[in-house]
């Protein structure tokens, strides 16, 4: 290997590092995350449809073009996450009812990185950075632990929202769990 000043050598960072999750579904192509959505359930693949009815030919819609009013059924599973410019890089906009007590809190207003619900912190700022990245959705249909014990089979649709319809400014994220049990009524048996 050349150690002239031509060559750059690429190093991914280290797992468990905040950078690792930019890298970890690096790998997963457009016609594989479309084979997930295809082989989810009906809701996911509805509101997939819905979204890119809603893209007007453009790589993604805006927040504006998406009206709740037409998914009324999805809204307890929605959760919409703002990209923003600093170190919290995401963050919970509005977390519907179903998601709420699933997780058994409210984490709107928080960095995902800090109230993630899945098998890792890397794996669930890796879902958003794969759609912040490529302007594309993601899917994940894999079974998983979370981090207090709890089984889970979810299909997770992500869509990118764009406010100029180039940089993803917004996340809206679907979940159908096949596995749901409330955390909150767990957390009150508990009391």
């Amino acid at each position: 290997m050349s150690n002239d000043a031509s060559t750059i050598i690429f190093a991914r960072p280290a797992l468990g590092s905040d950078a690792a999750a930019r890298w970890i579904y690096d790998d997963v192509t457009e016609a594989e995350v479309v084979r997930r959505i295809a082989a989810s359930h009906d809701s996911v693949r509805s509101l997939y449809a819905y979204w890119r009815g809603r893209s007007n030919g453009c790589a993604m819609p805006s927040r504006g073009d998406i009206d709740p009013v037409d998914f009324p059924r999805h809204l307890p599973s929605v959760t919409l996450v703002d990209v923003v410019p600093d170190q919290r890089r995401f963050v919970y906009r509005l977390v519907g009812t179903q998601e709420v007590a699933g997780r058994g809190g409210d984490p709107t207003g928080q960095a995902v990185g800090d109230a993630y619900y899945g098998e890792s912190r890397e794996a669930a700022l890796g879902s958003y950075e794969y759609v912040v990245r490529s302007c594309r959705p993601f899917c994940v249909r894999d079974p998983y632990t979370t981090a207090d014990g709890w089984e889970e089979q979810e299909d997770t649709l992500y869509l990118p929202l764009s406010a100029d319809r180039t940089n993803v400014n917004m996340v809206l994220v679907y979940t159908h769990s096949a596995t749901f049990r409330p955390r909150l009524i767990s957390k009150l048996l508990q009391a």
